[in-house]
């Protein structure tokens, strides 16, 4: 129990001083301290046994520390030791060699550094020498194998330190060097018949390579057999692994290290090598491949990467996969870093933290002064506390992590002083930022206890904090986004219990530098200028240098380069000058740059030259320009014809840019110049000077004219339309066309006819719609061209000369009809068929009271159809329609009409619905008829329900009375035999108090203030106990069972929960039995009476039948009385209300 007690003790002690882990703090060096060690050597130490030995070991402290070794766990006395010395106000030791050798001197060392107020300690530093040892003498045999079979050669390093790094001069796909130094071939070739495979240890430490004895290969022919020691020539063969061995195998590495893993196989094809994790992915930003895929590396080992890893061997025959199991460990490793040490003023609490990781977890020991702790309650596992220390207790601690990968060292300690503040920032320092981005200002400080910092600016209104400014641990004053308001004078303070420093430092908030106008991307031909411009604005407190960079170098040492304040001039442009220019501007505190590209463009070609000269034919040569460090990707050769399109150049053709010929092809009559242009990836080049000019003979036509077509413009004509030659294809001078035609299917002779200066021609007098055939030849002066081509077209077209037959409509629906024809005989067409048209229309309506007529609608049906639907009629009505059909030239006559009706449809909604004689308990309603009623009306359908009463309060200065509506909404639509059409809808309220009268939707009100009447007030009074002995005799009839009209009992409709039923809407129709509504009567003035039955259905709200006329009159007479009805679950507790007004 006392152990616990204790252990909760220390719990609570140690979340008191944590606020002691912060920034560690550090002690002025003119302050009493105990040692720290500031360096010391690697614990793995691996000296050259050619050099003195150094083994270093600083420290500081207050006073300046002594100095000691031990060597193996013992004292090393380097007094008796004439070559050993330790250096001046240090603890490293050198150890001269010269007369003694190193390997001596091999052993773990530790550095003990102590003063007045503690001992610190070094980590164990292991001394060894490096070694690099020769090969053995071997004599190795020849190898002899057989072509496609595997082969090892061993490499057998012999052990350095550090260990050696292996490497032959062999490696392939097929062949490559394993983990362990032995090259390993997947098949051997004839070709790997060698006798010099050697194997190469380099020592990195002493900078020296030691060779293998060279390795002998004799790769045999596959048919040589002359002994039994070789087996039949090996066949293609699926893989199988050299290394690792069996189907799986595993691998430890530690946190941090690299993981390398290796995958040999051989087959025959060589196989391919691919890598897969199975548990996860790889991580690709720490992944490569050696070895050609081989070798699998992943550096920077982290416990994520254990796991199996898959690596598969492929070729053509087949595949096998090899499981690699890796288990990551770790050597220590702090986790927040190594203890700080502690400075702890008299009477403080404090602990040092020791907090650390590894795998398998590693264990904590503590000593003070070198000397072990034993476990007391002050140890907390990784944790010393420490309670109201005292002057004199000053000490350093050692924390010893350890596990069987590694160990840590640390030391840190806890200095009990009692110090005032003092402000280790250097006084009137004075701060430059940019606008806009962060100001940092300094105020380290030391004191014990630790000091209290407090900024202020200018007048020290008040302290800085809250934004934008903020307080680092250190003392640090942030300002977020600095302006210019920000500048002035900051004084920080310092203070603890013992006193109070402070220092005064400046912000000074400068303008960002900014370039105004940026260079800009500059495409020159060589010889031409290329200007760049960088314009700039800074802070004019601010001295600023502007430089300028070609290609991220320094500009190259040419006078042609000229550098102003704002620009750089290239003068000269060469090819050498193209890249990228960037200016920068820099100042103290900020700089801006900007960059462009200056690209030179190929020179234009030159020396143009035409040789083997042909009617039809030239060569062109030339001589390439400079490319400018851009090959040049095609010439482009272009032309001018001086003799048609003087001073237009047109593309001829073009060439590859490894070309300088290029043989052309002419047309004849034709004045030729030529030029050739340079492309890159840059652009063009210049064009080059024009070649001599060459002229070629005229000839006759090459080609004759495109696209002949025959059309008529009228109906007894013919026109012929040509595209014409061009000047180029004229090919001679006195062009013109042979125009020719005849009619098809008439044996008939071709008629000619020779055009100038015109592109148709018209043959008047044909016969209507006639087919004829057609060409037109191209002419000069030197002959005709080739034979035409026949083309085909009609005369011109006339009116169809017949209406199409056997028309017929078929009704689908009220609002659609099919209509049928038969298609006209090609012959009466008399043109091209465009196809047909169908005119239809409305006669009228069916209905006696409709005689609407309609204009014509024309639906248009492409091509030969001969059939299609008409949409959008109107039910019940009486249409007309005939078919036209229609060539290119029109309509021909229309076809005889078809009248046929449409079917009926529902009907449209009444024309009006309005409410007149609303009475208290009573209304009358009136409709007309709809306007479309699209068949023959069998009746109307009226619904209702009520709607939400309305409470209308006014008051007076005396009292408040409200008033309580009651709404009705009533939906009325007509039917047909097809069916009901949509709705009419009309509302009706009626005040309880008869004050005041609401029609909708044309809402007339009265309303009438009269709370203050004398009269009312006695009425109110009367109404009050009139409802009060109501309410007793329904209390007393209840109690006998009797049955009782409703009104008495009835709750206001506004207050009673309503149900689901409760929306249903009351409905009469006068189809359905066709007799009267119970309890109401139909007069001959148009009004319904009401009648004494309480068990009307108008009574409940759910409605009834009603009788009504076509012309649409209706007059209800609806009763409020109901009774209160009782039903399986009790008396009912809440009614639909009355259609009647109460």
């Amino acid at each position: 129990q006392l152990m616990m007690e204790e252990r909760r003790t220390v719990t609570a002690l140690l979340l008191l001083v944590l606020g002691h882990l912060t920034t560690a703090l550090e002690v002025p060096l003119d302050l009493s301290q105990p040692p720290t060690i500031t360096h010391q050597s690697p614990k793995d130490y691996i000296i050259d046994p050619r050099e003195n030995i150094i083994i270093h070991c600083e420290a500081k402290g207050k006073p300046h520390p002594s100095f000691s070794w031990t060597r193996d766990g013992t004292h090393f006395d380097i007094d008796h030791l004439s070559n050993v010395n330790m250096k001046q106000r240090s603890g490293t030791l050198v150890v001269d060699i010269r007369n003694d050798k190193a390997e001596h001197y091999e052993g773990t060392y530790q550095c003990t550094a102590r003063n007045d107020h503690g001992t610190a300690l070094s980590h164990n530093i292991v001394v060894r020498q490096s070694r690099s040892p020769l090969w053995s003498k071997e004599k190795i045999k020849p190898i002899v194998v057989q072509e496609g079979v595997p082969l090892v050669l061993p490499c057998r390093p012999p052990a350095g330190l550090p260990p050696p790094i292996i490497f032959w001069m062999d490696n392939s796909k097929r062949v490559s060097q394993s983990l362990n130094g032995d090259l390993y071939f997947s098949n051997v070739l004839r070709a790997d018949s060698r006798n010099d495979y050697i194997c190469y240890a380099r020592f990195p430490h002493t900078q020296t390579i030691q060779q293998k004895q060279p390795i002998t290969v004799k790769v045999l022919n596959p048919f040589y057999n002359d002994t039994d020691l070789f087996k039949e020539p090996t066949d293609e063969r699926r893989p199988t692994f050299l290394t690792p061995s069996g189907q799986s195998s595993s691998k430890v590495v530690l946190r941090g290290q690299v993981l390398e893993m290796e995958c040999i196989a051989e087959g025959l094809p060589t196989p391919e090598i691919s890598w897969t994790k199975v548990s996860g992915e790889l991580p690709a930003e720490r992944t490569s491949y050696l070895h050609y895929q081989k070798t699998l590396r992943i550096v920077n080992v982290s416990e994520a990467d254990a796991g199996e890893y898959r690596c598969i061997a492929r070729n053509e025959l087949g595949s096998v996969h090899q499981t690699i199991h890796v288990a990551v460990k770790a050597a220590p490793y702090w986790i927040s870093g190594s203890p700080k040490n502690l400075i702890l003023a008299p009477g403080e609490n404090g602990a040092l933290t020791c907090r650390a990781s590894g795998t398998p977890k590693p264990a904590i020991s503590w000593a003070m002064n070198g000397v072990p702790i034993e476990s007391n309650r002050r140890v907390d596992d990784d944790t010393i506390i420490f309670t109201n220390v005292q002057t004199g207790s000053s000490a350093v601690y050692q924390c010893n992590v350890s596990n069987e990968y590694g160990y840590l060292l640390s030391n840190a300690f806890v200095n009990v002083l009692s110090e005032p503040p003092r402000v280790l920032t250097p006084a009137h320092h004075v701060y430059q930022v940019i606008k806009n981005h962060q100001a940092l200002l300094d105020c380290s400080s030391f004191g014990s206890p630790i000091p209290e910092i407090t900024w202020f600016k200018d007048s020290r209104a008040s302290t800085l904090d809250g934004e934008p400014y903020k307080i680092h641990d250190n003392g640090t004053l942030e300002i977020h986004g600095s302006q210019t308001r920000h500048n002035g004078k900051y004084t920080c303070v310092a203070k603890n219990m013992l006193g109070i420093s402070e220092n005064h430092v400046y912000l000074e908030v400068k303008e960002p530098t900014r370039i105004l106008k940026q260079p800009e991307y500059k495409v020159v031909q060589r010889g031409r200028d290329a200007v760049f411009e960088c314009k700039v604005k800074h802070d004019p407190t601010l001295i600023p240098t502007m430089t300028w960079l070609k290609d991220d170098d320094e500009l190259p040492d040419d006078e042609r380069l000229v550098v102003d304040s704002d620009s750089l001039t290239i003068t000269d442009v060469t090819d050498s000058d193209a890249g990228v220019y960037t200016c920068i501007m820099n100042t103290t505190l900020d700089q801006d740059s900007a960059s462009a590209e200056l690209t030179v463009l190929p020179d234009a070609p030159t020396d143009l030259e035409l040789t083997e000269q042909k009617k039809r034919s030239v060569q062109l040569t030339w001589t390439p320009g400079d490319e400018h460090n851009s090959p040049i990707e095609k010439f482009i050769i272009q032309y001018e014809d001086s003799l048609h399109h003087k001073g237009h150049w047109h593309n001829l053709t073009q060439v590859s840019g490894m070309k300088t010929t290029a043989h052309l092809k002419l047309s004849p009559f034709t004045h030729y110049t030529f030029r050739v242009l340079a492309l890159n990836g840059v652009g063009l080049s210049r064009p080059s000077l024009p070649s001599r000019m060459y002229k070629t003979d005229p000839a006759a036509p090459d080609v004759n004219p495109a696209d002949v077509h025959g059309f008529g413009t009228e109906h007894d004509n013919l026109v012929i339309s040509w595209k014409p030659l061009t000047a180029n294809q004229s090919n001679g001078p006195g062009l013109y066309y042979r125009v020719m035609w005849r009619q098809k299917g008439v044996e008939s002779d071709w008629t000619a006819v020779p055009v100038r200066n015109a592109s148709k021609f018209v043959v008047s007098g044909t016969p209507t719609f006639a087919p004829y055939e057609l060409k037109v030849q191209a002419l000069n002066d030197h002959g005709a061209g080739p034979e035409p081509d026949v083309a085909h077209g009609y005369s011109g077209e006339d009116l169809p000369l017949a209406a199409p037959d056997n028309v017929q409509v078929q009704v689908i629906s009220s609002t659609q009809a099919a209509v049928h024809w038969d298609a006209v005989p090609a012959k009466l067409l008399r043109g091209h068929l465009k196809g047909y048209k169908v005119y239809y229309w409305k006669e009228r309506g069916l209905h006696k009271h409709n005689h609407h007529h309609e204009e014509k609608q024309i639906l248009t049906f492409g091509g030969n159809h001969t059939h299609g639907k008409l949409p959008g009629l109107h039910p019940f009505s009486l249409y007309s329609c005939h078919v036209r059909v229609f060539n290119g030239k029109g309509e021909g006559p229309p076809s005889p009409i078809q009248p046929f009706e449409t079917d009926e449809g529902v009907p449209g909604a009444p024309s009006s619905l309005v409410i007149t004689d609303s009475n208290v308990d009573s209304l009358t309603l009136e409709w007309s008829p709809p306007h479309d009623r699209n068949g023959h009306i069998t009746g109307y359908t009226l619904k209702y329900h009520p709607g939400k009463a309305i409470a209308i309060n006014n008051v007076t200065k005396d009292t408040t009375i409200s008033f309580v509506h009651t709404r009705y909404k009533f939906y009325l639509n007509a039917k047909t035999k097809i069916g009901a059409g949509p709705p009419i809808s009309q509302e009706a309220r009626n005040c309880l108090n008869r004050a005041c009268f609401t029609l909708s939707p044309a809402v007339a009100s009265r309303q009438v203030d009269i709370a203050t009447q004398g009269w009312f007030i006695g009425l109110m009074c009367a109404i009050a106990l009139l409802i009060l002995i109501l309410l007793i005799i329904c209390f007393i009839q209840r109690n006998k069972g009797g049955k009782y009209p409703e009104r008495g009992c009835h709750t206001d409709p506004e207050f009673q929960p309503m149900k689901e039923e409760d929306c249903t809407f009351g409905e009469y129709s006068d189809n359905e039995d066709h007799k009267p509504l119970k309890g109401s009567r139909t007069p001959s003035n148009g009004t319904v009476k009401r009648e004494d039955s309480d068990d009307s259905l108008v009574d409940y709200g759910e409605g009834g039948d009603g009788q009504f006329n076509e012309d649409g009159s209706f007059i209800g007479q609806y009763s409020g009385k109901s009774g209160c009805r009782d039903n399986p679950e009790g008396p009912r507790a809440q009614r639909r209300p009355p259609l009647s007004m109460p």
